[in-house]
Parts: structure tokens; sequence; C-alpha cells
């Protein structure tokens, strides 16, 4: 990647604008054409570090159900345990990390859903054999924002503000307009007009796409449109979830000040189990192990926390997007 590479994937990753030429829009603000933005584009998805372009949702805010799962298998049984938990259509990240609960995976149930979330993962756990496993889901959302520092001007513990929260979240706040869910939340064409032929999709004009969009935002249901990189391929090798024991007095406060730093992209209040004391995650992308808990040791002074640690991932099994309102979550629930 050159420079203007980085800029544009520093911009694309807060907002692709949702107009008529959106690719036109991002190079006027890069100095650049319209064919050569989109000639960028094409080649950095070829590259595999553009992972996608699209809406991204709040999960609770459409109606689902979703959590957190710590699992813990025997480890000759991992792979085969992962790929029963990644079957699910639901199921966007799954993960292998360096402890006794060495699979973790994120789940969304459908509102339409008969199981619901806690029969779901019940019935995971049966079907993969493990051996326990801790539904984690968010009590309170301090951050989620994914902005990777591609440029390389952030320091280790530097502080920034912003992120999705949960004072932006109002689930049910607004009906959920569901062909637009559908059509919004697939991969953005690289073409000159591709929200013009979303429009067309759905039956409704450019205007009422973008009064929809504005709508979904205001409402929390959407957070924004934009891309989602690959953060491996740009260098992002240390994903670490910091997990923290904090005195639930102090776990609201402590929470905020660690939603601060740039390098946090989640933070989360959860609950605790015995054979899980930790309360507040901090999920970081980091260059390095050595960056990653350069952050965390920098965390860990400024709050007094001491009780924590850092989970690494060591083998990704699933990551994607998750797609909401499908024929497969419905298939999903009538085989089971």
């Amino acid at each position: 990647m050159d420079e203007l590479d980085k800029k544009l994937l520093a911009l694309i990753q807060k907002e692709v604008p949702v107009v008529a030429r959106p690719f036109a829009a991002l190079g006027d603000r890069l100095g650049l054409g319209e064919p050569e933005v989109m000639q960028r584009i094409v080649a950095l998805k070829a590259g595999r570090v553009i992972r996608q372009i699209s809406a991204i949702f709040d999960t609770p805010s459409l109606g689902y159900a979703s959590s957190l799962v710590a699992a813990r298998y025997e480890p000759a049984r991992l792979d085969e345990a992962a790929a029963v938990i990644s079957a699910h259509p639901g199921v966007s990240h799954n993960y292998q990390r360096d402890h006794a609960f060495n699979l973790w995976y994120t789940i969304a149930v459908a509102p339409t859903s008969r199981l619901g979330l806690e029969k779901t993962v019940a019935i995971l756990h049966r079907e993969s054999g493990a051996l326990s496993t801790r539904l984690l889901p968010t009590l309170h959302l301090f951050k989620i924002g994914v902005e990777l520092d591609v440029e390389g001007n952030a320091r280790a513990g530097e502080k920034k503000a912003g992120g999705y929260s949960h004072k932006d979240r109002n689930a049910g706040a607004a009906p959920v307009h569901i062909p637009f869910v559908r059509e919004m939340q697939q991969d953005l064409p690289v073409e000159p007009e591709p929200f013009v032929a979303m429009a067309g999709r759905l039956g409704i004009s450019l205007e009422e796409l973008q009064r929809l969009t504005a709508e979904m935002i205001a409402a929390g249901q959407l957070r924004r449109f934009s891309a989602v990189l690959r953060h491996r391929e740009l260098g992002f090798s240390a994903n670490g979830m910091g997990v923290w024991a904090v005195p639930e007095a102090d776990v609201m406060t402590v929470g905020e000040t660690m939603a601060a730093y740039r390098a946090v992209t989640h933070c989360y209040r959860r609950p605790s189990y015995p054979d899980w004391p930790y309360n507040l995650f901090t999920m970081i992308h980091a260059r390095s192990r050595e960056e990653c808990n350069a952050v965390v040791a920098e965390m860990a002074r400024e709050t007094g926390i001491s009780n924590h640690a850092i989970l690494y991932s060591t083998k990704e099994y699933k990551k994607t997007r998750v797609q909401y309102f499908t024929e497969a979550e419905a298939a999903w629930e009538a085989r089971h």
C-alpha cells in the first residue's frame, strides 16, 4: 500500500457517504478521480485488506438477542467443535483463545426465533460437546467501533473520544425496515452509482434510501455505512481481549475510563461467574503483543485494577458481519 491507500482506508472505515456517486465523493476528499478511487478499492479487496463495505447495524436495536459465549473443550476436539459452532448462521465471530475457556464466539438470534438465545446456546453446547459454556451478554456498552490506525500516527495509550455506546442505543424505538436491512447489509458493489442501484432493487428513490438511512441512524439501529478491514493484513496481528475483575461499585467509572483509549475498539460490562471473575472486557487490536501489553499496563496503572488477564486469539475459525433476517436462520431452527 502507498500513502494514498492508507488515507483512503482511514476514510472509508469511518464512513462511506450514502450519495449518488460515493466513490467520486471520497475522491473529492482525497484529491483523486472517481476511477482511481474505485481501482484502489478493487485492489485492496483483492489483496484481502478490505473485508466488506456495507451498513453496520446495531444488533439489539434490530430486536436480536445476542451474546459473547465462552466455552471449554478438550483441545483435541477443538477444530471439530468450532465447525459445529460456526455452522450457526448467527455466529459472526469464532476464535480459539489461549485460556482454559478456549473457544469464544458471538451469536445473534432473530426476534422471530422460537428457541431464543439461551436454548440455542444450550443446543450448541450439547452438539459441539462442550465441557462448559458461559453466556456473557452485554450488560452495558461503553464503546464499540473499530477504527484502526492505518496511517500509524497514534501512540500506545493514546486517548480518543468517540465510538458507538449505550447512549446511542435505542432498541425498539422505531420499526425495522427489513427489506432495507437485507439490502444495505450486502457488500457494496464497486460501481459508479451503487446506492442508486440498491434503491432501485428496493423500488424506492435514492432520496428515500437516504431518508431511511438517516432515520435508522437516529434510532440507533444503524451505526454507520463503512468498510470493515482485515486487521491482520494491515499488521494488527495482536488481537488481545483484556478482561478485568472490577469491584461492582467502580465498574461504570472504570469502563468509561478504559473506553477512552484509542486502542480499545470494544468495551463492555458483562456478567461474572465463580469460574470466570472478570466483569469488564476491553478488545484491543495492536501491531504486536508488546504493544497490546503496554496498553493494558497503562490502563491498569490509571485505574488501579490489578486483577486482569489478556486472552490472545490463536486461531480464527469465523469472522463475518451478522446477516440479519435471512432464510438461513429459520432453516437452522427448523432442523433443531
